[in-house]
C-alpha cells in the first residue's frame, strides 16, 4: 500500500499503534511524526477550507519587522505566507526534524525569490532557535507529535523574547465530527495542563477557525 494512503488512514481513524508514548500530565497518546513521503497531504487543496491559513494567521498579529519561527514546517506551507507578513526587514525561520522537508522549502524560497526565510534542522529535542530572538513560535498541528514535548517547551521559551508568544493550532479533540484520529486532536484542557507545567500562561484560546482551537501563551518563567 501507498505510504500517502497509509498515512491518509491513520489520520481519519486507524487504530493506534501499540506501544505509543504517553505524555506523563494528562495521558494523552503522543502522535507518530509525519514522514516526508507524505509531503503532498500538508499541500492538499481542501486545506484553504478546512484550516483558513489566512485568517489564522491575521487572528496571531503578524507585524512587518517581526522574526517568527514555524517549527514543524513541513513543506512550508505557512513559512511561506508568513514571509510575507513580516517583510524584507523581518525573518522566518522554517524548522524541522526532516532534512528532505527543509529542501523542498528552500527550493520553493528561491523560486519564489523570498530572502527571509531561514531554514533550520530541529532535534526531537531543541528546535535550535536563536536564544531571546522571537516574537512568535507557531506550532500548526505539530505539537501532538513532539516525542519528548516538555524539553521542546523548554527551549521554545528560551527562543522567545520576554514579550514574545507561543502559538499553537490544533485540531479540536471535543469535536468527534472532525475527521481525525484522536491522537491527531488536542483538548483545551490537555493543551493548559500541559504548557502551564512548563513556564507558559494561556493568555486566550479562539475557535474562529473550522476546525482548529488557536492557542495563544506567553512565558511565565
Amino acid at each position: 500500500m501507498p505510504f500517502f494512503l497509509i498515512l491518509l488512514l491513520a489520520l481519519l481513524g486507524c487504530p493506534a499503534a501499540n506501544g505509543q508514548a504517553e505524555h506523563p500530565l494528562t495521558g494523552r497518546k503522543i502522535a507518530p511524526v509525519m514522514g516526508y513521503a507524505g509531503a503532498e497531504w500538508l499541500e492538499r487543496s481542501e486545506r484553504e477550507k478546512e484550516e483558513a491559513p489566512e485568517m489564522a494567521i491575521e487572528a496571531m498579529g503578524v507585524l512587518k519587522g517581526m522574526n517568527v519561527a514555524d517549527i514543524g514546517a513541513g513543506t512550508g506551507y505557512f513559512s511561506i505566507r508568513l514571509a510575507g507578513k513580516v517583510g524584507p526587514t523581518g525573518r522566518v525561520y522554517a524548522n524541522d526534524v526532516q532534512p528532505e522537508m527543509l529542501a523542498r522549502i528552500r527550493e520553493r524560497t528561491a523560486k519564489l525569490h523570498l530572502t527571509n526565510i531561514e531554514t533550520v534542522l530541529g532535534s526531537e529535542a531543541d528546535p535550535r532557535l536563536p536564544i531571546g530572538k522571537m516574537d512568535i513560535v507557531l506550532l500548526v498541528d505539530v505539537y501532538h507529535e513532539f516525542s519528548q514535548p516538555q524539553r521542546m517547551l523548554d527551549a521554545i521559551r528560551t527562543s522567545l523574547k520576554p514579550d514574545g508568544r507561543l502559538v499553537l493550532l490544533e485540531y479540536r479533540k471535543e469535536d468527534p465530527t472532525i475527521p481525525i484520529r484522536p491522537d491527531h486532536k488536542m483538548s483545551i484542557p490537555e493543551v493548559r495542563t500541559e504548557l502551564e507545567a512548563q513556564g507558559f500562561r494561556m493568555e486566550k484560546v479562539l475557535d474562529t477557525l473550522p476546525r482548529q482551537h488557536l492557542f495563544f501563551f506567553v512565558k511565565t518563567l
